[in-house]
């Protein structure tokens, strides 16, 4: 039978039979004897398509069906996700888009019920302080840390955060995910639970230290006794994650619904490539993460760098150059060859160098594939997602390469030249002399200093809380140079096929 022409079918469980018939892979465990051993705040499309799948693969293989998820959810929009999982008995689609257009789908059910705070803020708290309770992991977004950008310390004077501050002082229900965690953790001190560990999901770096620390601030205001014990008892383990994972379209939902006849109300899509490591420090134990394709190592760091360094520098190598030439998507820049050969050099000649030891990892296996993904035309990223808020992705991405790579020896040229490109589309116009849209916290200082070229061609890099000395080694400011008068004078096609080239700018 035409999938398209078939009965649809809502997302329920007694209908996954039926929609094994149809080519999805639906769970092959008895959800029914599932039990919660994990929370997750923050369940949105990157944890389905990542940590949710990773159990529900250990849950297939028949292990794991202790460490069911439970989300939960605090902020208003929450709320959405919580009717559409509840809906259809918490499960979801998973759609894989391969970069031959094909697809490869299957049913999720490792998440077994959903709480929402506002709802049932007392509900929540007992939950997260039952025994079977231990790992309370996170995908909140960078912003969810309430890390201040410049100081990187804990932002204390937040609304929400002084308002359960004093609520949990007097004794009241907290609303912050901060609140619900540390007054978790008081009670089960109080009561002789063991504490849950505290897993950091989300792509930042170093995300357990950040989330340690942030979550100690936050218990500091509150009780620093309860802070002392937190320090000394709880698990904040390090984790690098990775998987392209655009947010769910009505074209989504419409292409699931007329391929299989399945009924989604909040499927997801990602590409195929998944990566996890995580830091094998817990505090009452975890699922057999290793047995599901996580790589569980003492240091994350390492591997953190390679990420860092090859994949987030190489999109910024790929955003300033294909906007500055004219190109929307990531793939529609790919297809340009010269493009892929001058990321593929800066990768080689310039990212590798900066790098440590990575055991498990072959690395020219992984620069391939991330020379695929970028090309990958079923995920549509857009360059502009990857340019915005370039003052908090140069820093912390490239601009340490090229400072280990001066320090080493190594070349610079074409991290010199990606600094260049970000300079020249800070002037906030593309080669036709249409307007960019910057996103960025600062956008307006930036394309001021960017519009002083003409008469300081080195205003750009000498901005030290965004670049630090580099402008002061003539080794970079040599090539810097070169690759901003070409791309004012030859533009951007041609500056990348002279990097690509090897050839003198």
């Amino acid at each position: 039978m035409n999938p398209t022409d078939a009965q649809t079918l809502p997302l329920l469980g007694s209908n996954l039979d039926q929609i094994a018939a149809r080519g999805v892979t639906v769970p092959d465990y008895d959800r029914n004897a599932v039990t919660p051993g994990i929370v997750h705040f923050g369940v949105g499309g990157f944890h389905r398509a990542h940590m949710a799948m990773v159990v529900d693969d250990l849950m297939n293989a028949g292990r794991a069906t202790d460490w069911g998820i439970v989300g939960a959810g605090v902020l208003p929009h929450d709320v959405h996700m919580r009717d559409a999982l509840a809906g259809q008995d918490h499960l979801y689609s998973l759609t894989l888009k391969h970069p031959d257009g094909t697809r490869e789908r299957r049913v999720i059910g490792s998440i077994i019920d959903y709480r929402y705070g506002p709802d049932d803020p007392q509900g929540l708290i007992d939950l997260l302080g039952e025994e079977t309770i231990r790992i309370v992991s996170l995908t909140v977004t960078e912003g969810g840390y309430n890390v201040n950008p410049v100081t990187g310390e804990f932002v204390s004077e937040d609304a929400m955060i002084v308002a359960d501050v004093a609520a949990l002082k007097a004794g009241r229900l907290p609303s912050t995910v901060f609140g619900y965690v540390i007054e978790a953790l008081r009670r089960r001190r109080d009561d002789g639970v063991d504490p849950f560990t505290v897993q950091s999901c989300d792509n930042i770096s170093e995300n357990g230290h950040v989330a340690k620390k942030m979550f100690g601030a936050f218990a500091r205001l509150v009780d620093p006794e309860l802070a002392d014990w937190i320090d000394t008892h709880v698990a904040f383990p390090n984790a690098m994650v990775d998987r392209i994972t655009p947010a769910t379209t009505d074209e989504d939902r419409a292409e699931v619904r007329e391929s299989v006849g399945l009924l989604d109300a909040w499927p997801v899509v990602a590409e195929p490539f998944f990566q996890w490591v995580l830091e094998d420090s817990f505090t009452s134990g975890r699922p057999p993460y290793e047995l599901a394709g996580v790589q569980v190592v003492d240091d994350v760091r390492p591997y953190e760098h390679m990420k860092l360094r090859l994949l987030n520098s190489g999109h910024q190598g790929l955003a300033y150059f294909g906007l500055l030439a004219g190109y929307t998507y990531a793939h529609e820049a790919m297809e340009n060859p010269d493009i892929a050969v001058y990321l593929r050099r800066y990768m080689d000649e310039e990212g590798t160098p900066s790098l440590e030891p990575l055991p498990g990892i072959d690395l020219d296996a992984y620069k391939d594939s991330l020379i695929e993904r970028f090309s990958n035309p079923e995920i549509r990223d857009t360059l502009a997602r990857l340019g915005a808020e370039s003052s908090d992705r140069i820093p912390k991405w490239l601009v340490p390469v090229i400072g280990d790579n001066l320090v080493s020896g190594a070349p610079v040229e074409v991290s010199a030249a990606i600094c260049a490109s970000w300079a020249r589309y800070a002037e906030g116009s593309d080669e036709q002399g249409a307007p960019f849209t910057i996103v960025d916290r600062y956008a307006t200082e930036l394309q001021q200093v960017a519009s002083s070229h003409a008469a300081d061609p080195l205003a750009f890099v000498r901005q030290e809380q965004f670049f630090g000395t580099v402008a002061t080694d003539s080794r970079f400011t040599g090539h810097y140079l070169a690759a901003l008068k070409s791309l004012h004078e030859r533009g951007a096609k041609e500056t990348v096929r002279r990097l690509a080239a090897h050839e003198a700018l």
